[in-house]
Parts: structure tokens; C-alpha cells; sequence
């Protein structure tokens, strides 16, 4: 059994290899990015470092990130996720290559809400060959799971590729 400490550590070391990984997979490749759940905006501060010529799309409930990892209001889709991601993908209909879906929490009915929320809404913005990343198990219809890249522990992030 893992602490609450080693299991954040393990996420964010999973997170990273698989960002990474991703990062590889769409370079030269067109399309929008999507971070779904924005927090302090580590990851966020990290894409937009590593893509600056990308749209990325940020969704959050409220901005509580830090100053130098806030995205501009152009970039932020806020409120709800239930109101925001079926919005977005409805305006970024195919156009996604990268989402990154950072909403999970210890708290396991959130997450399953969450998750269901995600893999329901999310699909239709995808592009062909979209890179699904997430801290929660997700169901997307047609996506296959991937294997994690090394530096990533099972259970700790989740990949999918869309057909």
C-alpha cells in the first residue's frame, strides 16, 4: 500500500513519461490541445513551454493556478465541465490531437462521475489518431489503451490512442 505522498510522486513521474511520450507521438502533426483540468497549472505551464505555437484549450470549475501557469482568457473554457467540454467539442469537433485529462481526486465517486463525463464528451472533438492521456481509467469508444512509456507506473496515468 502506497502513501498518499508516493502516490502523488508516482502519478506526477507517470504523468511526465507520458506527456513526454505524447509530445513525440504528435509533433509535426496539426491540431488543438486540450487540458481538462487546469489546478495549479503545472502540466498546463509544461505543455504550453513545450507547444508554444499550439492552441491549447484549458477547462476549469475556477482559476486557482498560479500567476505564470494561468492561461489567457482566450484559452480558458470556465465553469463546469459538464457545460464546458460538450461545448468545446462541439466547436473543436475533430480538430484535437492531445487531451490531458487531469480531474481525478482520492475520492472515488467523483471519480467515476468524472471519468464517465470525460469519455462521454470528449470523443467527439478528437482528431484521427488523437493521444488520450489521464489519471483516470477512461471509456472511449474506438480508442485503444496503450502501454505506459518507461517511467511510468501502471495505474498511475492512462493512455489511448483514438483509430
Amino acid at each position: 500500500m502506497a502513501t498518499r505522498l508516493e502516490k502523488t510522486l508516482y502519478r506526477l513521474e507517470a504523468q511526465y513519461a507520458c506527456i513526454t511520450w505524447a509530445l513525440q507521438q504528435i509533433s509535426g502533426r496539426r491540431g488543438v490541445v486540450f487540458e481538462i483540468g487546469l489546478g495549479l497549472g503545472r502540466t498546463f505551464h509544461h505543455l504550453r513551454y513545450n507547444l508554444p505555437d499550439r492552441r491549447i484549450v484549458v477547462f476549469e470549475r475556477q482559476i486557482q493556478s498560479y500567476p505564470d501557469c494561468t492561461p489567457d482568457p482566450d484559452q480558458l473554457m470556465l465553469g463546469d465541465l459538464a457545460d464546458t467540454l460538450p461545448q468545446a467539442a462541439r466547436q473543436f469537433e475533430g480538430q484535437v490531437i492531445l487531451a490531458n485529462s487531469d480531474v481525478g481526486t482520492f475520492e472515488s465517486d467523483h471519480n467515476a462521475a468524472m471519468a464517465k463525463l470525460v469519455g462521454t464528451h470528449l470523443p467527439p472533438a478528437l482528431a484521427p489518431g488523437a493521444i488520450v492521456m489521464s489519471d483516470l481509467p477512461l471509456d472511449l469508444p474506438g480508442a485503444k489503451a496503450l502501454d505506459l512509456p518507461n517511467g511510468a507506473r501502471e495505474g498511475r496515468y492512462y493512455l489511448y490512442r483514438m483509430p
